[in-house]
């Protein structure tokens, strides 16, 4: 970094969409896969489509308890004229015209029938079954492919495995599935003044590193926590040059302006800063950069500067070097109960708490529903309490807080009684 660098500061600051679209254009996935057994796989990204061997059920099962008939036998079957059928074996393989066989539910239909009577429409008289109810072919019948037909598309690749899609692909007989390998993130907490544990005057307890890798572990990669290094930039450069074998490297701290953020001048000399400065509160002093074809991201040293951008810049790049993309943060509607002041062109995201508000019956909806309903939709909301207006090093005050909302750069602050989104950005992977 220049010295005429250093003195222009950040007068021209990149917007968060275009520092974002400018980072992730210069990384790849890293396509690593392996095959990984099912009831493993949580968690993991699919990194090619998976199709269905086989369709479930693979045969056509009895829906209720019951007797399965040839519906036509039970045409005009009624609570005073019901229909009389002989009484098949217990485990009979067919059924006859005239015929009834006894069935559970999600057992094979016997070849044959087309329909069941529930039990409750049923009477057993000696050999025989008097039907009370007339039914329709197919009813109370499951048709084979009814839950997932053979050869049907179930997960494109990106897609993130949940439980629910475990039990999808063991249905369907898969016993194991192509995954992508979890991105590999190298973070090195840097400045000469951070130590592990008791702390002497002008000395801080590291806390960023450990902050920004158990992030990296919660959506989904693999991180590597290294020692803290100091601001000397050999021992900078040599330090992210050792973890170029990652698939990304983040750096926490040292990314500023002043004589001692030393950070964007290595990593401009491994490989080239894209991006110096992005209008965003807190944490504008954002660098995110390549060094030999490793994507390399910056964090302010600030916790809660270092924690935003984490969230930001981040989270998107390690979905994307994984095989797949970000989804948005889930939302809660809720009243601030405070003014947010923030600067036009910037996007601010301001810490807070949630909770009810006194007078009001708060239901805990957190669904998107009842947005901007004026008076009547906000009555059931919970109100969103500021945890700090400003102060990016007040770690308490993220910690504390139950997400953040997120003024939008065209805007000059949100008022007080507003209708907000707030975002549960420790909530999802």
């Amino acid at each position: 970094m220049s010295h005429d660098r250093r003195e222009a500061g950040f007068k021209r600051r990149t917007r968060v969409a275009d520092a974002l679209a400018t980072l992730l254009d210069a990384a790849e996935p890293h396509g690593r896969t392996e095959s990984l057994p099912t009831a493993d796989a949580d968690g993991r990204v699919v990194a090619e489509p998976i199709d269905a061997p086989a369709p479930v059920p693979s045969y056509d099962r009895a829906a209720m308890d019951g007797y399965a008939v040839r519906a036509e036998d039970t045409f005009g079957a009624s609570d005073r004229s019901p229909a009389v059928l002989r009484a098949a074996g217990t485990e009979a393989e067919s059924v006859a015209p005239g015929e009834a066989a006894r069935v559970h539910t999600g057992s094979a239909v016997p070849e044959g029938a087309d329909a069941v009577v529930m039990i409750e429409q049923v009477e057993e008289v000696g050999e025989e079954v008097e039907a009370f109810d007339a039914v329709a072919t197919g009813e109370n019948v499951g048709e084979a492919g009814e839950d997932v037909a053979d050869g049907q598309r179930l997960f494109d690749a990106g897609h993130v495995l949940r439980p629910s899609d475990l039990g999808l692909l063991k249905s369907v007989g898969l016993d194991a599935v192509p995954v992508y390998d979890p991105p590999t993130v190298a973070v090195l907490p840097t400045g000469e003044e951070l130590v592990q544990s008791d702390p002497d005057p002008g000395e801080v307890i590291e806390t960023n590193g450990l902050t920004v890798s158990r992030l990296v572990e919660r959506w989904g990669g693999e991180a590597r926590y290294r020692d803290v290094v100091t601001d000397d930039e050999e021992a900078l450069a040599a330090a992210v040059e050792a973890d170029l074998d990652a698939d990304v490297v983040v750096t926490t701290g040292g990314s500023s302006v002043g004589e001692r953020d030393l950070i964007p001048e290595v990593v401009d000399g491994l490989g080239e800063v894209l991006v110096h400065g992005v209008a965003l509160k807190p944490g504008h002093p954002v660098c995110l950069g390549v060094a030999d074809g490793t994507p390399v991201v910056s964090l302010p040293g600030y916790p809660v500067a270092c924690i935003v951008n984490a969230a930001q810049f981040l989270r998107p790049l390690q979905k994307r070097v994984g095989g797949t993309t970000a989804d948005p943060f889930p939302t809660r509607r809720a009243v601030l109960d405070r003014k947010v002041p923030s600067e036009p062109g910037t996007r601010t995201f301001a810490r807070v708490a949630l909770s009810e508000r006194e007078g009001d019956e708060a239901d805990g909806d957190e669904g998107g529903d009842g947005a901007n309903d004026g008076d009547g939709g906000a009555a059931n909301l919970p109100a969103a309490t500021p945890t700090r207006a400003s102060g990016s090093g007040i770690l308490s005050s993220v910690a504390l807080a139950d997400g953040w909302v997120v003024v939008p750069e065209p805007r000059e602050g949100l008022d007080a009684g507003e209708v907000v989104d707030v975002e549960l950005w420790e909530v999802t992977p």
